[in-house]
């Protein structure tokens, strides 16, 4: 019994020191070369940014490194930076961003560390070989970079890359610095997904957004905002029929947007451009209000009837029983074809449900003068004037009278 509490005694001490030891690690103010840490910008200087990383001593990392393509810096005191322990002394911990091609990034021994420890380094595409870019970092060592690891999809033209500083996170270091291949599109991975994670924070559905259009496709248009991407199918484009997206939007071009759909799970979302736009509906008794004529095209037949395109928009129907003119038909085609135009009436206006319907006018005239004529006749029967005819003898006057 005794060596039974002894044995478990024993655990529990064992077990406690692993905990502590766990949490003073974790709670140390050393940091390994290479570490990597997240860290607010406390002050810029003229040549260094000062950072506070959460322990004890200063953190610096050169401001040139924080610089885009005009010079013009691209944090402001606040702002969260994500940078790499190089080494410290006097209190003061050196960071870095990426390793450069000046001497603080030289040598292969900082380009093996760089890989180790995951630190991006700076690179200049010298020029297109076989298979990708030949790639010179640390100021004269030179990699490979596959044409699949320079961006994030499929680049249109590999040429427009020689020439460019980018930063690139090393891959594969072998031969002792002789065989490394970098990725210029891991370093583009991780900054979208870091977007993506600060737009789950924001993002919700029926939001207006702007984006940038990536690719046409036959089903759509693809867009970006910021680290999501997402679809505007063709049904989401416009009001009216659209057949070909290439026709309303083009790669590059900006647009704002409403969110249709958010799914993180799958990283699938949709959009509209459609409700960005006002709704001809809203109008839709004012344009076409009913009794009124009006000219269209036949957008569709269907065995129930034919859709007629009024406007952007805004379509309408006449049942097959309006089509035939009195004859029964078995289908819209014995009198419309697609693409034709044609005059119509509108009967009714359903604004709720988006609903026209429609005759054609030539049919719904005809209707109109014989119900006139019936009318004239029954007035003239009532008063009971003389030399009027009969019902028949005035139709037939009319239809005289049309075909002169």
């Amino acid at each position: 019994m005794d060596e039974k509490h002894e044995e478990m005694d024993g655990t529990d001490e064992d077990e406690s020191f692993a905990e502590l030891f766990a949490r003073s690690a974790k709670e140390s103010d050393w940091l390994e070369p290479g570490q990597k840490v997240e860290a607010r910008v406390l002050k810029i200087s003229g040549e260094w940014i000062f950072l506070d990383t959460g322990r004890k001593g200063e953190g610096v990392l050169d401001k040139k490194e924080l610089l885009d393509a005009e010079g013009n810096l691209t944090v402001k005191e606040g702002d969260m930076v994500t940078a790499w322990f190089l080494s410290s002394s006097n209190n003061e911990m050196r960071f870095t961003t990426r390793l450069g091609s000046g001497p603080s990034g030289a040598g292969n021994a900082r380009l093996e560390e760089a890989w180790r420890s995951g630190i991006p380094v700076e690179g200049f595409v010298e020029k297109e070989i076989k298979g990708g870019f030949e790639i010179k970092i640390g100021g004269s060592t030179r990699a490979f970079c596959p044409y699949s690891q320079i961006s994030l999809g499929r680049a249109e033209n590999n040429a427009a890359f020689v020439g460019l500083h980018l930063s690139f996170r090393i891959t594969e270091y072998a031969e002792n610095g002789r065989n490394i291949v970098v990725s210029h599109r891991a370093l583009l991975e991780e900054e979208r997904q870091q977007e993506k994670e600060r737009l789950k924070e924001t993002l919700a559905v029926g939001m207006p957004v702007r984006g940038t259009v990536t690719s046409i496709r036959d089903f759509g248009a693809f867009v970006t905002i910021g680290g999501v991407e997402g679809l505007i199918p063709i049904s989401e484009m416009a009001w009216g029929r659209v057949k070909d997206a290439g026709d309303v939007l083009s790669v590059g071009q900006v647009v704002d947007v409403v969110i249709k759909k958010i799914d993180w799970e799958n990283d699938r979302f949709s959009f509209s451009l459609k409700d960005t736009l006002a709704d001809p509906w809203d109008k839709v008794a004012e344009r076409y209000p009913a009794g009124s004529y009006h000219a269209g095209v036949v957008a569709r037949l269907a065995q129930f009837g034919a859709f007629v395109t009024m406007g952007e928009g805004v379509d309408g129907l006449i049942h097959i029983s309006r089509l035939g003119a009195g004859k029964r038909i078995s289908h819209p085609r014995e009198v419309l074809k697609e693409g034709e135009n044609v005059e119509v009436k509108i009967e009714a206006v359903d604004r709720e449900n988006k609903r026209l319907s429609l005759s054609l006018a030539d049919v719904s005239r005809e209707e109109e003068e014989a119900a006139q004529t019936l009318e004239q006749f029954r007035k003239g029967a009532d008063e009971g004037p003389k030399g009027m005819g009969t019902l028949g003898d005035l139709l037939k006057a009319k239809m005289e009278r049309k075909n002169k």
